[in-house]
């Protein structure tokens, strides 16, 4: 095992058993990670419904869908959005994939891509564009932190 690290930010380890967790995805049903044991999960944590980058991010993953389906993978992605905020996102732009609400930033605090931010100049608490990509049995394979948000869903389609 090693520390993956990404611009002097610690990660969740390569090898760790990725924190379980259940959450609400876009139409209000309870989401488990042990759901997709058997399947590789590509987990991306982002920062906001309908902003820019998020949204190019999670249209590409729309757009390559097939793809991850085929290799037997499944896309999660989560915000601290709300159910109904995911919803609306994913409906307007077709999203084929599970969001899920973690308004109270208990995942998002597990995968430790909650950190500082600079805002214009001023130091603002949020979530670090991250990615994880977790395995058949639940187990951190990789992880990538401080993601390009356009180049992401390629990059990790690669990776499978």
């Amino acid at each position: 095992k090693y520390k993956m690290r990404n611009g002097g930010r610690n990660m969740l380890e390569i090898g760790s058993k990725a924190p379980e967790f259940c959450l609400l995805n876009q139409d209000g049903e309870e989401t488990a990670l042990s759901d997709f044991r058997g399947k590789k999960v590509v987990l991306y944590f982002y920062s906001k419904d309908n902003t820019a980058g998020c949204t190019k991010q999670a249209c590409n993953f729309g757009e390559l869908y097939p793809q991850f389906m085929e290799k037997g993978a499944v896309v999660l992605g989560v915000s601290k959005d709300t159910v109904a905020s995911h919803k609306k996102f994913a409906e307007k732009y077709h999203l084929p994939f599970t969001l899920l609400s973690d308004t109270e930033l208990k995942v998002i605090r597990a995968y430790d891509v909650w950190k500082e931010k600079n805002m214009y100049g001023k130091k603002v608490m949020g979530v670090v564009r991250t990615t994880y990509l977790i395995d058949e049995n639940g187990v951190i394979e990789k992880a990538f932190g401080k993601v390009k948000a356009a180049d992401n869903p390629a990059q990790m389609l690669g990776e499978l």
